[in-house]
């Protein structure tokens, strides 16, 4: 996907300017698909000279004029392409999985502090997304078109950091469990007799 993709995904929810649409970023649209106040404002620059996005000037008062982007015949026809073209699946690439498969070889005890760190994200995280959907869809079974598939997403991520807390509860009760029930095996070679 492209980030253009994304700005025309939330434009053609509702217009907005610049820094509206890095507040919807940083609130939302950020939580699946990242990007930089920077790349924001210069994909809107290359999307309003493709013609996928027009802007009107907005005055305001006590502040400089604003821009106000929203999507052109021309995006709302790229974008139901780029809806309709076939989606790879992506690929999973994680360094926190690699790094749990080798910690038998470095420092486990530096992992498993990360790892919490990692599970207490995940679990604000997971409680941040609980409480939106409570606040925002308190009746999912009535919701239809955008509202549902603006719904489902935010399912699928509370799904996702459901999944994060179990793994990663998991595999760090494993550890502290066999850490407290492994018995130490080494043996002290000066007490040895001979």
């Amino acid at each position: 996907m492209a980030l253009e993709h994304a700005i025309l995904v939330s434009l053609s929810e509702r217009a907005a300017s610049g820094a509206d649409l890095v507040r919807r970023f940083d609130a939302s649209i950020g939580f699946f698909w990242s990007a930089t106040h920077q790349q924001i404002y210069r994909v809107l620059g290359r999307m309003e000279a493709d013609g996928w996005v027009s802007a009107q000037s907005v005055p305001q008062a006590d502040r400089p004029t604003k821009k106000v982007y929203a999507v052109t015949d021309a995006g709302r026809a790229e974008l139901a392409r780029w809806i309709a073209e076939p989606t790879t699946p992506d690929a999973m690439r994680s360094s926190v999985s690699v790094k749990m498969r080798g910690a038998s070889y470095g420092d486990r005890a530096a992992l498993l502090d990360d790892l919490r760190r990692q599970l207490d994200d995940h679990t604000k995280r997971l409680s941040l997304y609980e409480y939106l959907a409570a606040r925002d869809f308190p009746d999912p079974g009535a919701l239809s078109g955008a509202e549902l598939d603006i719904y489902l997403v935010l399912r699928g991520g509370l799904l996702m950091e459901e999944f994060w807390v179990r793994w990663l509860t998991e595999y760090i009760d494993a550890h502290t469990r066999s850490t407290a029930t492994t018995p130490d095996t080494t043996t002290d070679p000066t007490t040895e007799e001979s």
